[in-house]
């Protein structure tokens, strides 16, 4: 199967790669190429296939290896890996580079929910290290004099508006932003359904109709296709023997060549949307999340005693009594002279509002297109780090306002445990 490789992506990586082998006098070269955009897209993919294409030697670290209970552990990991990259070239006389894939999601601060350990800033400080002083990388407890050979590393990740910023800046990191246009997308589908024998013309139909989906989506697609032939090898010998004949049997069964029809492509591919949209619309836990909020919210209205306020009587004292709860939440709305505040936010959302801050929780908004939405690319609007009310109202009256065509979505954050509760949609743009 010969696989696409997106000539940008060639150009880019090649570039960096070969850069930093050569002895260029009086240039300062970038050691990290940060490889960055959305979820999908197939970053790690492409930059194994112009590994293979290069005969680069990769050494690996993900985002999984970046924590660990003992601090000092992960950074002392990537020196190990980024030596043991060096030994390839001196032993084997090949070109390695070290990989990190998703340094967003193991270093990354998403927002101020995000728990930041040592070993995160260890994490940081370790790269930031190795990037100003690539030939001389020690193994914490030991000294080697020799210098080692400099070699290339290539993080990917989503969002690195989330890492350190020193360990970003033009100097240490060279960014790449990688978003398939239309024709990347062609080619790289059309190496997905090589083996099926699709015509150029059902291929273009294939992406077109399915513009705003990721790469990944055209692999799960064609992996999908196989389900129908799966399904019936299932009910032939039996839901209780497939254990039997799949890992017990020397003769592993055999299938046919699906229908891979444009048509049948496009009925399935509609129903992974259809899943899709559903996993986005229901947010089950949100839902749940807000009965509790609300039922809190109660219980604490009901718990409290009934506020009072001063009335003067007829000789002119002031006389304390109590209002009804309609008429303080009223009160509570208003501008101090007894009239209303004009706003455009409903009492169901300002009750959600109020229930986190009564129960000690930050608020936190975030934003997003109709195009974004599908890919989940939310991107921050405000984070109210006081309790007030007001100042959360207003945070929320101007995010609403600057993206009133877009999702917004409200959510807590719990400043003792670092996350995220009571998440909501509580905007979506006018179809």
């Amino acid at each position: 199967m010969t696989y696409y490789i997106a000539p940008r992506f060639l150009h880019k990586l090649s570039v960096h790669i070969t850069k930093n082998f050569l002895d260029l006098p009086g240039v300062r070269v970038p050691l990290i190429l940060g490889i960055h955009g959305h979820k999908g897209e197939g970053k790690s993919f492409q930059c194994e296939l112009v590994f293979d294409l290069m005969g680069v030697e990769p050494i690996h670290v993900s985002a999984g290896e970046l924590e660990s209970p003992d601090a000092g552990d992960p950074a002392r990991m990537i020196r190990l890996r980024y030596r043991e990259a060096a030994d390839l070239i001196r032993t084997h006389g090949k070109m390695a580079v070290l990989m990190i894939n998703d340094l967003d999601a193991g270093a990354g601060r998403v927002d101020g929910a995000t728990q930041y350990t040592v070993n995160t800033q260890l994490i940081n400080a370790t790269l930031m290290n190795i990037a100003d002083n690539p030939t001389n990388v020690q193994l914490p407890g030991s000294y080697d004099s020799e210098p080692l050979p400099r070699i290339p590393i290539i993080v990917t990740g989503n969002d690195f508006g989330t890492l350190y910023a020193p360990l970003v800046r033009d100097g240490r990191m060279d960014k790449f932003y990688w978003q398939p246009n239309r024709e990347d997308k062609i080619g790289i589908v059309k190496g997905i359904f090589e083996p099926d024998g699709f015509s150029k013309a059902d291929i273009d139909k294939l992406v077109d109709r399915f513009a705003n989906q990721s790469v990944d989506f055209f692999g799960a697609l064609r992996s999908q296709i196989y389900d129908e032939q799966i399904l019936s090898f299932i009910q032939k010998v039996g839901f209780n023997r497939v254990g039997a004949q799949v890992i017990n049997s020397k003769e592993k069964p055999t299938f046919q060549k699906p229908d891979f029809n444009l048509s049948h492509l496009i009925a399935q591919g509609d129903l992974m949307v259809a899943e899709q949209q559903q996993l986005e619309e229901m947010r089950l836990a949100s839902k749940y999340n807000r009965a509790i909020s609300e039922s809190e919210m109660t219980k604490i209205e009901k718990s409290a005693p009934a506020p009072t306020i001063s009335r003067k009587s007829e000789n002119g004292s002031a006389k304390p009594q109590q209002v009804d709860r309609s008429e303080t939440r009223q009160e509570i709305n208003g501008n101090g002279n007894g009239k209303a505040v004009e706003t455009n936010i409903s009492q169901d959302v300002l009750s959600q509002v109020r229930g986190m801050l009564v129960q000690g929780y930050r608020i936190g908004l975030e934003h997003v297109d109709q195009r974004r939405f599908r890919t989940g690319s939310w991107a921050s609007c405000a984070t109210v780090q006081t309790q007030d009310e007001k100042e959360a109202i207003a945070a929320l009256e101007a995010c609403l306002s600057e993206h009133n065509n877009e999702y917004v979505r409200l959510f807590g954050i719990d400043p003792n445990a670092k996350r995220r509760v009571l998440e909501t949609i509580i905007q979506r743009p006018e179809h």
